[in-house]
C-alpha cells in the first residue's frame, strides 16, 4: 500500500478540526516559551518583543522554511480563503461552483508544509507594499489562473469599489485605485514570440516560435516592481517549429527541433533580457515551476480512460509523480535561474508543482464555462470534455499565492 500523508479519511468534521487546532496550539506554546526565553537571555527590546509576536501571531517563520514539502490537511474552519460568488472579477474558466460544482470539498484543503507553517495571506499586507506599484503575472493560461486567484484574493481582501479591470491585447490590469496600484497578466504563453501570441485566436496546429524574439512581449513588462512568470503547458509535444527571421518576412530559416531545445533556447532569451534590463534593485523576480494535469486515471490507480471527472479526494500517495510533468524543463529553469543569481539577477524559483500533483480533484472538470458547443459526443461521455489543466477558483492557485506571498514577504 502507498504511504499517504493526508489529514482527512474516515475522520467527523469535528475531530479534525481538533487536531488541526491541538496541533497548532502546541506548536504556539512551543515558540512562545522560546521567546520568552530569548527575552529573559538576550534583553529583546520592547518593540523588537511586539514585531517577534506579530511574527509568529501571522504563522510566519523566522527562520528558513521549504514551503513545497508537506502535506494538504483538510480544514474548513479557515478555508475556503474567499468565497467564489464574493470576488467580482472571477473568471468563468475558474468559477466551478457557478457552473454546476456542488462538491465544495475542493475549497477547504489547506498545505501544511513539514515542519514549519505557510503564512495566511494578508491582502491588507500586500496592498500596502504595492502602494504606487505595479505587480504583473507573465505566461499562459495557468499563470492567468494564478492571476484570478491573486486578484480575487485582493479584491475581497477590501472593502470599497474603487476598483476596475481593463483589457488592452494581451494586457489585463486589474487597477486598484485607491493604492495607485496595478495587477496585471500578459498573455505570452510561450514567453518568447510566437504565432499563438493572440489572446483569444491562439489555438494553432502548426505551433511556431522566434526563440531568440523577446523584445516583442518584454517591453510590455520590464518596468513592473514584482514580476512573476511561467511557461510549459505550451512546450508539451514532442518537436516545435523555430524560426529564424521575422513572421513579416519570407526569406526567415525554419527548423524543427525536440521541445526541450526550443524551450532552452526560449529560457536563453528570458535570461538575457532580465540581465540586461531589469532594474535590479527594483524588480522582485519570480519563476512558477510547472502546473501538473490529471488526463489519466491509471496514473493514479484507477480504471485506463478516466481523467479528472467526477474526482473529488486528493491523490494519496505521497511523492506522486504523473506523466505529464516533465523534470526536463524545470531543471532548464533552475540552472538558468542559478546562472542569473550569480550574476546577481535575482529570481526565486517557486517549486509549486509536487504540492499540486496531489490534487486531481481541483480542476475544473465539466464544471465551466464552455466556449464552444459541445458535440453529441462530447454530450454522450462528459470526461471527453472535461478541463483538467485549469483549476477551481477557490483552490489550489490560492496556495501558489501564499507561497508567493511569503517569499515577498521574507
Amino acid at each position: 500500500m502507498p504511504t499517504s500523508k493526508f489529514k482527512f479519511s474516515h475522520l467527523p468534521p469535528y475531530v479534525k478540526i481538533m487536531k488541526i487546532g491541538s496541533q497548532f496550539n502546541s506548536l504556539v506554546v512551543l515558540l512562545f516559551g522560546l521567546l520568552l526565553f530569548l527575552v529573559a537571555s538576550l534583553g529583546v527590546r520592547k518593540g523588537d518583543w511586539k514585531a517577534i509576536t506579530e511574527k509568529v501571531a501571522s504563522g510566519e517563520n523566522i527562520g528558513e522554511c521549504d514551503f513545497f514539502s508537506g502535506q494538504w490537511v483538510y480544514d474548513d474552519m479557515a478555508y475556503p480563503l474567499y468565497r467564489e460568488r464574493q470576488c467580482r472579477f472571477m473568471s468563468d474558466q475558474s468559477a466551478c461552483e457557478k457552473f454546476g460544482r456542488s462538491d465544495l470539498v475542493y475549497q477547504k484543503w489547506r498545505w501544511q508544509p513539514d515542519g514549519c507553517n505557510l503564512p495566511r495571506f494578508d491582502g491588507a499586507r500586500l496592498l500596502e507594499k504595492l502602494r504606487g506599484k505595479r505587480m504583473v503575472f507573465v505566461g499562459d493560461s495557468l499563470n492567468r489562473n494564478q492571476w484570478i486567484s491573486m486578484v480575487c484574493l485582493l479584491d475581497t481582501s477590501t472593502d470599497g469599489s474603487n476598483k476596475a479591470m481593463e483589457t488592452h491585447g494581451n494586457l489585463m490590469s486589474f487597477k486598484l485605485k485607491d493604492f495607485n496600484a496595478s495587477v496585471d497578466f500578459y498573455w505570452s504563453p510561450l514567453l518568447v514570440e510566437s504565432n499563438s501570441d493572440h489572446p483569444v485566436v491562439h489555438r494553432v496546429p502548426d505551433r511556431i516560435v522566434r526563440a531568440h524574439s523577446i523584445e516583442k512581449h518584454a517591453k510590455h513588462w520590464t518596468d513592473a516592481d514584482i514580476l512573476v512568470f511561467n511557461t510549459y503547458l505550451w512546450w508539451r509535444r514532442r518537436n516545435m517549429k523555430v524560426l529564424w527571421g521575422s513572421f513579416k518576412e519570407d526569406d526567415g530559416v525554419y527548423k524543427e527541433i525536440e521541445s526541450i531545445r526550443g524551450y532552452e533556447l526560449a529560457i536563453k532569451a528570458w535570461s538575457d533580457w532580465l540581465e540586461f534590463h531589469i532594474n535590479r534593485t527594483k524588480t522582485e523576480l519570480f519563476f512558477m515551476s510547472m502546473s501538473p494535469t490529471h488526463s489519466s486515471g491509471d496514473e493514479w490507480g484507477t480504471e485506463s480512460g478516466h481523467n479528472c471527472y467526477n474526482e473529488t479526494l486528493p491523490i494519496l500517495q505521497d511523492g506522486y509523480w504523473g506523466e505529464g510533468s516533465d523534470p526536463r524543463y524545470m531543471h532548464v529553469v533552475e540552472t538558468t535561474i542559478q546562472e542569473l543569481n550569480e550574476k546577481g539577477v535575482h529570481v526565486k524559483f517557486l517549486n509549486i508543482t509536487q504540492l499540486s500533483e496531489y490534487r486531481k480533484d481541483g480542476h475544473p472538470s465539466v464544471f465551466r464555462k464552455q466556449w464552444d458547443p459541445l458535440t453529441e459526443e462530447q454530450l454522450k461521455n462528459s470526461s471527453s470534455y472535461a478541463d483538467c489543466i485549469h483549476w477551481c477558483l477557490p483552490g489550489v492557485p490560492d496556495v501558489w499565492n501564499q507561497i508567493l506571498f511569503a517569499h515577498i514577504f521574507s
